[in-house]
């Protein structure tokens, strides 16, 4: 199975370096301007997930791939991309270019539930044409991120996570309907109800605290759905199996203890419902084609 894309990986495959702040294990915040011409000779972007949020401002043309859907950009765009949200992306023409802001739900911990906006949940298409006013007025707010990310003011953290937010309610304000006819369908509810349920569970922050829900048959009975209706409707807006989505989401919280705590692997075990040690040894192996520890060895390394 492959993961997620990790904030870590984006910053190593990119930039070759890793924010102060990230390596400290706290929520990070970054703000990039970027040119499509010269991403453009890299091909487009695969289809992946990624374990961070990212909002671009998108100048030009644009192709955006969301599985069998796909989204020409006209002169000024906006696409909010969340941890469960799987698209592609390419330039298109010469001179496309933009801004994009990247972030980690812990960033806004404490702050405001950022995953309840509409425009972070996985039910929509989350591309949106902007004015030229509005294209101008959010790309001012990301020039004020540049100022704000380098200046030596105290609550700057602050400061851009009230820019992010002003951000989401420009773009959200006038569009609040066409939001809401997306997911009218019993299918793409129940998905959004079980991948809500899924996250509400994490992050693991402590020893005390262990994931309820661990099966297929816990999220149904919680839905007060029967599991074979559960399967049906997540196959059919994600193609997988409502295991598999349980298993990527346990596997990448796995890897974030691995590689953020000192926790034994017994106590990670635990904490993720395994009642035996050797079960989380044998699943975390099934999916990662090695064992936790030497995961651990090879990420300290």
């Amino acid at each position: 199975m492959n993961s997620k894309p990790s904030i870590q990986d984006f910053y190593n495959a990119e930039l070759r370096w890793i924010p102060e702040n990230l390596q400290k294990g706290i929520g990070n915040f970054n703000v990039f301007k970027f040119n499509g011409s010269r991403d453009k000779k890299l091909g487009p972007v695969p289809f992946v997930r990624k374990d961070f949020y990212k909002i671009s401002l998108l100048t030009g043309n644009w192709r955006i791939y969301f599985g069998d859907r796909v989204i020409e950009t006209g002169a000024q765009s906006i696409l909010f991309s969340n941890p469960l949200l799987s698209y592609q992306w390419e330039p298109v023409g010469e001179s496309p270019n933009g801004y994009c802001c990247l972030f980690t739900a812990s960033f806004f911990s404490n702050f405001g539930k950022l995953s309840e906006y509409p425009l972070f949940q996985p039910n929509i298409i989350p591309v949106f044409e902007l004015s030229n006013d509005e294209g101008s007025y959010i790309k001012a707010l990301f020039e004020r991120m540049f100022e704000e990310i380098s200046s030596d003011y105290i609550y700057r953290y602050d400061a851009l996570k009230n820019l992010t937010f002003d951000i989401v309610h420009t773009v959200l304000k006038k569009r609040s309907a066409r939001i809401s006819n997306f997911g009218s369908n019993s299918a793409q509810r129940i998905s959004v109800q079980f991948l809500e349920l899924l996250e509400r569970q994490f992050p693991i922050e402590n020893l005390q605290r262990r994931l309820e829900l661990r099966s297929a048959s816990d999220y149904a009975d919680r839905l007060a759905i029967h599991v074979n209706h559960l399967n049906k409707a997540l196959k059919k807006t994600t193609n997988k199996t409502t295991t598999v989505l349980i298993a990527e989401r346990v596997i990448q919280e796995a890897k974030i203890l691995l590689e953020k705590t000192n926790w034994s692997v017994s106590d990670i075990a635990q904490s993720l419902g395994f009642n035996e040690v050797t079960h989380f040894n044998n699943f975390f192996k099934k999916h990662e084609n090695t064992s936790p520890s030497k995961f651990r060895m090879d990420w300290i390394s």
